[in-house]
């Protein structure tokens, strides 16, 4: 896998101002997204990426950002879109927790947790659960240890099953979730735009 060609806050920040600012594609999940999000920008959310990506690439063209919570999920959509053919498109390095550490602004609709503090509490929770339980029921330790196992495969292929389904929760869905609605965006600006 080849890494990722990474961009920094101060950059991308001097190339949205610039005459061809790139198009910022924000690949979390869309409540994330309406969270906080780099004005302008555009939800690509990383399973729908994943799902419909010849879809998608085709309203894409190499002037892209790839934006994520902290540069995780961006990477791996960077690798998505490079097998597809897309080989320039930039991942914003350390992602939106950066560009806001930075006092850069971003739109905000609402707060909700993101989709790591999601799977801290469930893992969490399932484990301590999993451990009392084991006081009555000594199988339940195997519980705790078998998602201690899938944190740790999480930690080592740098994907997380349980973020994914969490992911498709109806908390975490939002409107730009789906195939139609992100590629009706993608060809309406790059209409505006060509």
């Amino acid at each position: 896998m080849n890494a990722a060609t990474n961009i920094s806050s101060f950059e991308l920040k001097e190339l949205l101002e610039s005459g061809k600012p790139p198009r910022v594609i924000d690949v979390r999940t869309p409540a994330e997204f309406e969270t906080s999000h780099i004005t302008g920008s555009f939800n690509v959310p990383l399973d729908v990426l994943r799902e419909h990506r010849a879809e998608i690439v085709e309203h894409l063209d190499d002037h892209i950002v790839l934006v994520c919570k902290s540069g995780q999920r961006s990477s791996q959509a960077s690798e998505l879109l490079r097998q597809s053919g897309l080989v320039s498109a930039r991942v914003l390095d350390k992602g939106i927790v950066d560009w806001e550490s930075n006092g850069f602004t971003v739109d905000r609709a609402g707060q909700r947790w993101d989709i790591e503090r999601q799977v801290r509490l469930v893992a969490g929770s399932i484990v301590l659960s999993s451990v009392l339980g084991s006081v009555a029921v000594p199988q339940l330790k195997w519980l705790a240890a078998g998602i201690g196992g899938g944190l740790t495969f999480a930690a080592v292929s740098n994907t997380c099953w349980m973020a994914s389904a969490l992911s498709k929760l109806p908390y975490n869905r939002g409107a730009t979730s789906d195939a139609k609605t992100v590629v009706s965006q993608l060809r309406s600006t790059a209409s505006k735009a060509g």
